[in-house]
This record gives C-alpha cells, sequence and structure tokens, in this order.
C-alpha cells in the first residue's frame, strides 16, 4: 500500500515548477543537518522557515492536554514540513520536528521567499501545491478516523510508515507501538492487539521499537 501523498511535497512540487524557477527556488535555500534524535523546532517556537527533506526522516509531534506527546506522522525523503512558515514569517509552530536519523534539509526562508514570489510571480505555485497537498492530507485522514475502524487504522499507518521509510517488506522499521498509536488515533492496548495479531499470522515480527514487515502483500490485504 503506498502512502497516499507520501510525496506531495518536496520534490514532487519542485517539478510543479519550470526548470528556471526551480533553480531559482533552491538558490535560496540553505542545507542544513541534524542529528538523530535532534529537535529540529519545538512546538510554540516562532516559525520564519520550510524544510524540504532530502535524506533522513523526521518525526512530527504534539504535546496532548494532559501533557504527553503524541507523533502526528513520520516525513521521509521528499517531503516537507513547517509550510505555514512561508505564510507569515511569525507563524507559530503548531508541532514539534525531530529528526529520527541523520537528516539532511533544503531550509526556504519566509523573506526569502517573499522576495523570490515578488519577482517571479510562477513561484506561487510551490506554495500553493504545497498548502493544498497538506489540505488533502489532513482530510484523508479526518475521513479515516471517522470511518475506519481502528483495527484497520492501524495496519495502514503501519504501511504508510513502511512505505515513506522505502521499507514495504522484508525490512525492520524502527517505530514504537506508542508512535504508531497516536499516528492511528487509538489506544496502545489496541494497537498491540492488533499487531500481535498479524504477528500471530506470519504477517510481521515485533521487537522493541521495531516492527519487521514480513508479508506486506497480506498486510495491504488486511488494511483494505
Amino acid at each position: 500500500m503506498a502512502v497516499q501523498g507520501a510525496d506531495p511535497t518536496g520534490r514532487g512540487l519542485l517539478d510543479t515548477l519550470n526548470d528556471d524557477d526551480r533553480g531559482r527556488l533552491l538558490s535560496t535555500t540553505q542545507r542544513r543537518r541534524f542529528a538523530a534524535g535532534e529537535v529540529i523546532f519545538h512546538e510554540g517556537d516562532r516559525g520564519d522557515s520550510v524544510f524540504l527533506i532530502e535524506r533522513g526522516h523526521v518525526a512530527i509531534r504534539v504535546g496532548t492536554p494532559l501533557g504527553d506527546v503524541a507523533t502526528l506522522t513520520m516525513l521521509g525523503p521528499g517531503s516537507a514540513f513547517g509550510e505555514l512558515a512561508l505564510l507569515d514569517g511569525k507563524e507559530r509552530r503548531s508541532a514539534s520536528a525531530v529528526a529520527l536519523s541523520a537528516t539532511d534539509t533544503r531550509v526556504v526562508d519566509h523573506a526569502g521567499f517573499e522576495a523570490l514570489r515578488r519577482d517571479h510571480p510562477p513561484i506561487e505555485r510551490f506554495l500553493v501545491e504545497l498548502l493544498a497537498a497538506q489540505v488533502r492530507r489532513l482530510s484523508e485522514l479526518a475521513v479515516e478516523v471517522m470511518f475506519v475502524p481502528a483495527d484497520t487504522r492501524v495496519l495502514r499507518r503501519l504501511l504508510a510508515v513502511a512505505n515513506q521509510f522505502g521499507h514495504e517488506g522484508g525490512a525492520v522499521i524502527e517505530l514504537t507501538q506508542d508512535d504508531l498509536a497516536s499516528m492511528a488515533g487509538t489506544t496502545r492496548p489496541t494497537t498491540n492487539r492488533v499487531l500481535k495479531r498479524a504477528e500471530a499470522d506470519g504477517l510481521l515480527r515485533l521487537g522493541r521499537g521495531r516492527i519487521e514487515i514480513l508479508d506486506a502483500e497480506g498486510l495491504t490485504y488486511r488494511a483494505r
């Protein structure tokens, strides 16, 4: 199962620009590298830049009213995050971003993007497509939470992460059950039950902080 909108940002959106405009946009970016476990920005920080992931993976997390931390999604190469900063350079971050592995990014800052879109209006398409992709992704997730059973959501989020990490089968995904539960919008006990059943059926193997997918096709069929 491919992630719906797994590559709606990053390279996919850059490809909506012609070669000249793409080059202009990339020429304004700065490269930033983050070590595994490094916080890229915190929820509530002032946001004045958007990040395009070239290598590595990033978790997007928020604090809950109960004081816990919930993982909303995990992103990989070709994805972007922090997009609201391009609308308002004073926007506060609505979530935290944490590098899950050594991660290389290109950073587009608000001021540089504003100057570029003023001088080259077609660059506006990048922002429009970036925001539209985010709206589509959130709409799909909202519908899923409202109308798809929790057991199915758990498997769909697992497959989405596997696809994002490029591990659809026969490889280990560094993913905790707590992270998977929060991404699926359900509880850890429910997530554990679903995964244990899938393990008993030979579809995956559970480890400490990791999940090995053994039969992606079987998981995909069960997640329909």
